[in-house]
């Protein structure tokens, strides 16, 4: 009888293949155990590449159990461990790992190819005086001369704030390459540095597309929109990275008409958005509140099969549905993305709810985030205090401040105070409102104070009032607000000198209120109409004619202009032309003059929405017989049959 043995040749020959063919950690396990029955386990470029194979595979676990039982393990298992442990969740093994390797080894040659992984992990777990020993080592060799390194010691200086260290190993580069440059730049915008990333950016011997991309984003985030458009038309070569920066850039400085406007022309360019373009897109269209736009790029990401899980978009189609008026479809994306349980998307729904008045509604997804056991936050807190105030839910925002702090552990937050202050002052609890703010671990600001004002202003609680107008004004000298709704105060109870003493004041200081506008969607373009603002002649024909029109015909229904809302000194008939001048008027009128019967007319107006204008608009909807959607500062304003869904609480 003949026996055929195999040589260990021929063994390392079969199995070699068959581990590159692995693509699971259970098949590298099964394989494990061949290895181990073959009696393969000291050769070292068959362990050195199960090591390998199953650290990438996401069995690091398993890689470190078969080489603890290496007896001589050679450098390139170490680097081949400590690389995939630099890019795992626990990148501080890495460096902990590397340690013992250095106690380990003799010989280090080749480690050069290790250092940027482990400058990396470095980085990543925030190891900067580890760092600075990897540092130290590299100085003792050549090793500062390779790029790959000294480029990794740029970066993780970058990335853990210390730019002057990172621009010390730049200047000491004997060759700089385009990632050195980069990196510089990167980190200097890191730190907020624009102008020094700017200097860098105009040395740079060639700007390529990561330098280029870089500079938009960072100069829209530090509002100098202008630079980045400068960059942006320059380029030869775009990306949609670049596309995104340039739209987000025009997003954060509110400019939602320039970054649909890019948006559309980076679909015509042929350039497929990712979901940060759309997410910001979809700021941009909230923003602007009206819902065409919207609509038509929520059925893009359905075509193209996009993940709503994807970033934050599905969070983004809830909030805008919201801001533009349209709730329900906001709720419908809600109930499909939900099972997802993204905090950001309930509390997204939470605050969706709340700017549409719906207190009631806005607990609800509470209590079933809490049958869910979904952990709430500071922001789902916000929404519910919010909802509560527009509301009117005393009892219920209370409760809620409790539990935020009781139940969950929260400490609230200047706006969490801002809101219950808000809700209870505008109840008519302003005492208790004052004892919140004398009470709270943090000082007050100006839009706390601007709350117990505007209560006052409601109430006529001139005492209470005149002391929180000048903790305001004194916080907030430049905001025409707090001025205003202390002229406003004076006016309600007839103290006319003090509003001309207020008024005063403002133009000694320079301060101009800010002028009532309000825009209207007629045939997919926006119309702005601006208090104190010439219009188009043919246009301001039209609508003074059609507004003295619907003011007749509401005077038949018992319309009474509110008078007290104009508050200055004048003759009555001066105070009902000043009112029919009001900007949500006009755009009322130009929508009913240039939609058919019946269209619901929606108006975005960046101001609180007047007593006498919200009379008019719940008269014109029950008259006319159309739906009218008012977005003011603060809520929705649903007006329909003559009834608005606030029920006169705002």
């Amino acid at each position: 009888m003949t026996i055929t043995t195999v040589s260990p040749l021929m063994l390392v020959t079969q199995t070699l293949p068959l581990l590159e063919k692995c693509k699971t950690i259970t098949e590298l396990r099964q394989l494990h155990a061949h290895i181990v029955k073959s009696n393969l386990v000291y050769h070292t470029s068959t362990i050195t590449k199960l090591i390998s194979l199953c650290s990438h595979h996401g069995g690091l676990d398993h890689a470190l159990s078969v080489f603890h039982r290496i007896p001589d393990p050679n450098p390139f298992i170490f680097f081949s461990l400590i690389k995939q442990m630099s890019e795992s969740s626990s990148p501080t093994e890495a460096v902990l790992f590397y340690a013992h390797m250095l106690s380990s080894l003799e010989n280090l040659n080749g480690v050069e190819f290790l250092l940027p992984a482990l400058l990396k992990a470095c980085s990543k777990s925030c190891a900067l005086e580890e760092g600075r020993q990897v540092h130290g080592q590299i100085l003792k060799t050549q090793m500062l001369f390779d790029p790959y390194v000294a480029n990794a010691l740029i970066r993780m200086y970058s990335e853990l704030g210390c730019i002057g260290l990172a621009h010390r190993v730049f200047e000491k580069m004997a060759q700089r390459d385009q990632v050195s440059w980069n990196s510089l730049i990167s980190g200097y915008l890191r730190v907020g540095e624009i102008e020094l990333a700017h200097g860098i950016f105009n040395e740079i011997p060639e700007r390529d597309l990561v330098s280029c991309n870089a500079m938009i984003d960072g100069y829209g985030k530090s509002g100098k929109c202008e630079l980045a458009e400068e960059v942006f038309r320059t380029m030869h070569h775009k990306d949609v990275v670049t596309w995104t920066s340039m739209i987000s850039g025009y997003v954060f400085n509110h400019r939602p008409k320039e970054a649909l406007g890019l948006f559309r022309e980076m679909l015509s360019q042929g350039i497929r958005p990712d979901a940060p373009a759309l997410v910001s897109v979809l700021s941009a269209i909230a923003d602007l509140g009206f819902v065409e736009e919207g609509k038509w790029v929520h059925t893009y990401i359905c075509t193209n099969k996009i993940r709503l899980s994807s970033g934050f978009l599905g969070s983004a189609l809830i909030d805008m549905y919201a801001k533009c008026g349209h709730i329900e479809n906001a709720y419908h994306v809600f109930e499909n993305i939900a099972h997802y349980r993204n905090i950001g998307d309930w509390n997204c729904m939470i605050s969706g709810l709340a700017m549409h008045g719906l207190g009631h509604e806005a607990l609800d997804i509470f209590l079933d985030m809490k049958m869910k056991e979904i952990e709430p936050d500071e922001i789902t807190f916000l929404g519910l205090l919010t909802a509560c105030n527009h509301g009117g839910l005393v009892d219920e925002g209370r409760y809620c401040f409790e539990l935020m702090q009781e139940k969950y552990g929260l400490v609230p937050k200047i706006q969490h105070y801002g809101c219950i202050i808000d809700l209870l002052g505008r109840a008519g609890h302003l005492e208790e409102g004052v004892d919140v703010i004398q009470n709270m671990p943090v000082e007050a600001d100006a839009i706390v104070w601007k709350a117990i004002l505007s209560a006052c202003t409601i109430h006529g609680n001139v005492a209470i009032g005149e002391s929180a107008a000048l903790k305001a004004i004194d916080l907030a000298p430049d905001d025409s607000s707090c001025y205003i709704l202390l002229s406003n105060l004076y006016a309600k109870v007839g103290r006319w000198d003090d509003v001309g003493k207020v008024r005063l004041m403002m133009k000694q200081r320079g301060v101009r209120k800010i002028p009532g506008s309000s825009s209207v969607l007629v045939n997919g373009k926006v119309h702005e109409f601006l208090v104190g603002k010439e219009m188009n002649v043919k246009y301001s024909v039209e609508v003074r004619t059609k507004i003295e029109e619907v003011v007749s015909r509401l005077k038949l229904e018992g319309y009474k202009p509110d008078l007290s809302q104009v508050l200055l000194d004048i003759e009555e008939e001066s105070k009902e032309d000043s009112l029919i001048l009001h900007s949500e008027k006009m755009a009322l009128a130009f929508g009913l003059i240039n939609t058919s019967k019946g269209s619901p007319i929606h108006i975005v107006k960046n101001l609180r929405i007047c007593c006498d204008c919200h009379s008019f608009i719940k008269l014109v909807s029950g008259v006319y017989n159309c739906r009218i959607v008012v977005r003011d500062q603060n809520r929705f304003h649903q007006f329909e049959n003559g009834s608005c869904s606030c029920k006169d609480f705002w």
